[in-house]
């Protein structure tokens, strides 16, 4: 029981930190998930939510019973998927009225800190892509950074929050949740509905809510499923793929930049300050990959079956029968 409650404890506290950066413009959940040892765990369970929904409708519309949904369903890892959610919703809500209002009021100290993060974790991909690397990856890699490079140093704008606006805007903000690189919270400011996002959060406008939930619906549920498709076909390409994209997002975590997203030489007033957090930030993703290490040795070696016990030598006053 002590096992279960601390797994389970585990869990909410790696949904936390995925929701967390889900609030702060530039840092991705999905790397977050991926540092954390969760994202293709989540991946593959809501891809089984989405298959099941589908049959279920199906089903339904057909006069057929929900026997094939319900075994889809349970294909899900539940005991993961609903504690990490926990996490994630408890910490979006708190992150935006203390970490938001904080990254705008020390921005440059916030993204110092937030790039040694991302930077130690492109490790993560990079080594869990299941093979070596060949040129080939890397100039894939290369590509997909230098796509991302630019898609993150596109100026600002300002769009008028209508319903289909946010619903759109919402679905493509939650495939940048589950792509690790990009920020689904960097998408939001590039459209303007940041801010109108996190005060419709504050301010518990559900209209706003629910409308954004919606979208956000409609966008994960098609595109999770060709992600969990190019990670069970395609999963070495696909890392690379990812691993290029996160490098590429270190532009918009650029410490010194302008408002439309200029990059700027470091500024001496807090240059040291900067390098310092940038290197915590690299210390603490580090140590959390060492105690996913240990944690997913342990299981292993109680996963793994007991050695057999040595044949017993005869003995020299043992009874010879025959």
């Amino acid at each position: 029981m002590a096992k279960s409650i601390g797994t389970h404890l585990l869990n909410g506290v790696r949904g936390c930190l995925i929701g967390t950066a889900e609030v702060v413009p530039g840092i991705s959940g999905g790397t977050v998930a991926l540092i954390t040892g969760v994202y293709e765990t989540l991946i593959n369970s809501a891809g089984h939510v989405v298959s099941g929904t589908r049959m279920l409708v199906t089903d339904l519309v057909r006069g057929r019973g929900p026997a094939r949904a319900r075994e889809e369903f349970g294909r899900a890892d539940w005991g993961v998927v609903l504690v990490v959610l926990a996490g994630m919703v408890l910490a979006v809500l708190t992150a935006a009225r203390i970490i938001a209002p904080l990254v705008e009021s020390h921005p440059s100290e916030s993204y110092a800190l937030f790039f040694g993060l991302v930077l130690a974790s492109l490790w993560v991909p990079y080594s869990g892509s299941g093979r070596r690397w060949r040129i080939g990856d890397y100039l894939l890699a290369l590509v997909m950074a230098v796509a991302s490079f630019l898609l993150t140093g596109l100026p600002p704008t300002q769009v008028e929050p209508t319903p289909l606006v946010v619903m759109v805007a919402a679905s493509v903000a939650i495939c940048a949740l589950v792509l690790p690189g990009i920020s689904g919270s960097f998408i939001l400011l590039t459209l303007g509905l940041y801010t109108v996002t996190m005060n419709a959060l504050n301010d518990r406008d559900l209209g706003y809510i629910a409308t954004f939930a919606l979208g956000a619906t409609i966008g994960l549920a098609l595109f999770v499923k060709l992600l969990q498709w190019l990670l069970d076909r395609f999963h070495h390409l696909t890392l690379v793929v990812m691993t290029g994209l996160m490098a590429g997002s270190l532009r918009s975590l650029w410490p010194w930049q302008d408002e439309d997203r200029t990059l700027l030489a470091p500024d001496q007033g807090n240059l040291v300050l900067c390098v310092v957090l940038a290197v915590v930030g690299a210390a603490a993703v580090i140590g959390i990959m060492l105690v996913e290490h240990r944690l997913k040795a342990r299981a292993a070696a109680q996963e793994a079956p007991a050695p057999a016990a040595p044949a017993r030598r005869p003995q020299e006053n043992d009874e010879v029968v025959g």
